[in-house]
């Protein structure tokens, strides 16, 4: 038997690649499951998009080996695309890189940047991406509290109390996910003064922007972003363009280049058709994103009342695709979730995926069609 890595001796399975095994193997033997918990967008991206990828396929070059930096016109347009919505001017000769989602973003970034033994701050909840890919590079893991009792911010006075010395890297995610927490400008200022403080690297990773979101905000819009900063990006939940993998990382030119020789010694360019049809979603008209926010709000709508059913608490001023909710007194997230699994046919996440402050909590997807959401309810009758 040939061994594996030491490293994936300290790394689980992704719970998701697990817990939908076992809901798919339910389905299979006839229960009639509803998944209320992964973020995947249910409904399809705009009908320009589509176009726009069909009616490339038979452009010169579409086939071959596309460029490690993406097409020119693609990163113009993810620039203009941050000035249009954050107010940020980023060079996009210089200081974008188009990925193949942002999962893979946090992997590049992790190899560029961290040596075995730096210690990286990472949220507690936060998403489980982060810690697994610290572990893959032996990085070390420091935990940063978010609580609910202060709005799932970081406690920064707490931070400063601690050696900070071996840190090297620092995960944020405005808006929050799993807990809808949006950061203000002024939170976001502190954040960079205390990197630059601790010659921290900060990367805000910012996906959830455009959803259920009136308080749009980029951590590179901060006075002195770019000496410290990163922040990725995607196309996944603002476009429902998930399975396309199409991501993004931005920050100052030599960050980038960086990034750039990893990435480049790891793929060989995104699929010439996917960029052409990332173009078109970026640059539709934002009527689309509208239309698309509308039918999330009547989804929350039914998922509060869900949350209502189970005697769950929750945000009512929260962003992004999920909603956060805090279990009755003395509930245990997995046993929750468990019980509504074999007992309702209903799957949420249990908080406690995302970290131990996340006992006592469950998180919903707004990725279910209302008609579900609907029969949910039912079911809780």
């Amino acid at each position: 038997m040939i061994e594996v890595a030491n490293r994936l001796k300290y790394v689980e399975e992704y719970y998701f690649s697990k817990k939908l095994k076992e809901v798919a193997e339910l389905k299979t033997n006839g229960k009639p499951i509803i998944n209320l918990g992964i973020g995947s967008p249910d409904l399809p991206p705009n009908a320009l998009v589509i176009l726009a990828m069909v009616n490339s396929l038979n452009d010169d070059n579409a086939h071959q080996y596309q460029s490690y930096t993406g097409l020119p016109k693609l990163r113009l347009a993810l620039s203009q695309f941050y000035n249009k919505h954050f107010k940020v001017d980023v060079n996009p000769e210089t200081e974008i890189l188009p990925l193949m989602g942002s999962k893979e973003g946090i992997m590049h970034i992790s190899m560029a940047f961290l040596n075995k033994g730096d210690e990286v701050l990472i949220p507690n909840p936060g998403y489980p991406t982060y810690e697994a890919l610290t572990k893959l590079v032996e990085a070390k893991i420091v935990k940063y509290n978010l609580t609910e009792s202060n709005k799932w911010f970081p406690n920064l006075e707490e931070l400063e109390q601690q050696d900070l010395s071996k840190v090297k890297l620092m995960w944020l995610n405005y808006p929050n996910m799993p807990t809808g927490a949006q950061a203000t400008e002024e939170q976001l200022e502190q954040l960079v003064v205390f990197a630059l403080k601790h010659n921290i690297l900060l990367v805000n990773d910012n996906p959830y922007s455009f959803i259920l979101n009136n308080n749009k905000l980029s951590l590179l819009s901060v006075k002195n972003a770019n000496k410290c900063c990163l922040e990725l990006n995607s196309l996944s939940k603002t476009f429902n363009l998930s399975g396309w993998r199409v991501g993004f990382v931005l920050g100052n030119e030599q960050f980038i280049k960086a990034i750039l020789k990893v990435k480049s010694n790891m793929d060989s360019g995104m699929f010439y058709s996917i960029q052409k049809g990332a173009i078109a979603a970026l640059s539709a008209p934002i009527d689309w994103l509208n239309v698309l926010n509308e039918i999330y709000k009547k989804r929350r709508n039914l998922v509060w009342q869900i949350a209502d059913k189970l005697n769950c608490t929750y945000n009512k001023t929260t962003a992004g695709l999920f909603v956060w909710a805090k279990l009755p007194k003395g509930e245990l997230s997995e046993d929750f979730s468990d019980n509504l699994l074999y007992n309702n046919d209903l799957f949420v996440t249990p908080g406690t995926v995302f970290g131990t402050n996340g006992e006592g909590y469950i998180r919903f997807s707004l990725c279910v069609n209302q008609t579900d959401l609907k029969e949910t309810l039912n079911r809780l009758s």
